[in-house]
């Protein structure tokens, strides 16, 4: 298909608008189909990206490098401490000379601000793939998941968040919805809840779209009839370790456990999240997390996250489908 494309950067989740984020999913969904059935196009054949990392991660650098492999373009990793952004070079230098060598440039790590000058000074489309405030990429792979998941309008999905209303996946979940026009909740204690300026444009968003928007430290009345179960760690990385002593206490009955799934009232809800998860004691953080804490899992119960109802995997997968669609969409001939 072809994409309409106003603007080829993707720097916050309503760089798209409505049409362009439903449009991106349909491209997505294509192009996942494509794969699937050995009969995808390269369109991005002697293209070059630079993906330019202050934060680690796998399913976003990943999933960047095989859309990229898969459309015939190159990419340059620079890790943490692959560059002189920020330290020896200023981020504008940084963009300028990244702009003049690649055809578009991939930034996760901090500051908003930072993917934003790269942006102004690039002259190449940029894309962010996490920054403290917004993740992007992550909501048109959230969305295609719900919407493989349940038939209908995108407008008829109901999901609810559980966890620090706060981080970037929250905040990103509670505008993605409102600009949608679907039925978004948030449930947090009262002081991890999303700034109120952002909940303020989620209403004014909401107005146009005819979104349903909910904020509420109440997880029964948000977790009533929900379609979907969303959570994400409770400390983020960067962040410093201490955190999890101040978390734990307030984010424990935000907890996705069996007794929340049932408390939809849905049999058919599923689970998100947008990995990695501390869901059992396999790893060095689940274990830290039990011997400080006696907790199993933090954000999610094993018996939640290993179930049926989980979609967790289908979700990470198509990570790779929605970005390849935002290459594409951008750079593609």
């Amino acid at each position: 298909m072809t994409l309409a494309r106003p603007s080829r950067s993707l720097l916050t989740v309503t760089d798209l608008g409505r049409a362009g984020f439903v449009e991106m999913l349909d491209l997505a969904a294509d192009l996942k189909a494509d794969k699937r059935a050995g009969r995808e196009r390269r369109s991005l054949v002697g293209r070059n990206i630079a993906l330019v990392f202050e934060k680690d991660s796998t399913r976003t650098r990943c999933a960047f490098e095989v859309a990229a492999y898969d459309q015939g373009a190159h990419v340059t990793y620079l890790g943490p401490a692959g560059s002189h952004l920020g330290r020896e070079e200023s981020v504008a230098d940084t963009a300028r000379v990244l702009g003049a060598m690649f055809d578009g440039i991939e930034f996760r790590g901090f500051a908003q601000s930072t993917v934003e000058e790269l942006s102004r000074h690039a002259g190449v489309p940029v894309w962010n793939g996490l920054t403290d405030e917004w993740h992007p990429t992550q909501m048109l792979a959230d969305v295609l998941t719900m919407r493989e998941h349940q038939s209908g309008e995108i407008e008829a999905i109901s999901y609810c968040f559980l966890g620090d209303g706060r981080s970037n996946v929250a905040r990103s979940l509670l505008i993605t919805g409102a600009m949608l026009g679907m039925d978004v909740r948030i449930a947090a204690p009262r002081e991890l809840w999303p700034p109120e300026s952002l909940v303020a444009d989620a209403q004014r968003e909401a107005l146009v779209s005819g979104a349903r928007v909910m904020v509420t430290d109440d997880t029964a009345a948000a977790l009533e009839s929900a379609a979907f179960v969303y959570t994400d760690v409770w400390v983020s990385m960067g962040e410093a370790d201490a955190e999890w002593e101040r978390r734990v206490p307030l984010l424990t009955p935000y907890r996705v456990t069996a007794q929340a799934m049932a408390a939809t009232g849905r049999p058919d809800t599923r689970f998100l999240h947008c990995l990695p998860a501390v869901h059992d004691t396999t790893t060095a953080l689940g274990r830290r997390i039990h011997d400080r804490f006696g907790l199993v899992g933090a954000e999610v119960t094993d018996d939640v996250f290993g179930s049926a109802a989980s979609v967790v995997f289908q979700q990470a997968e198509n990570r790779l489908h929605t970005i390849k669609a935002v290459l594409v969409a951008a750079l593609g001939r």
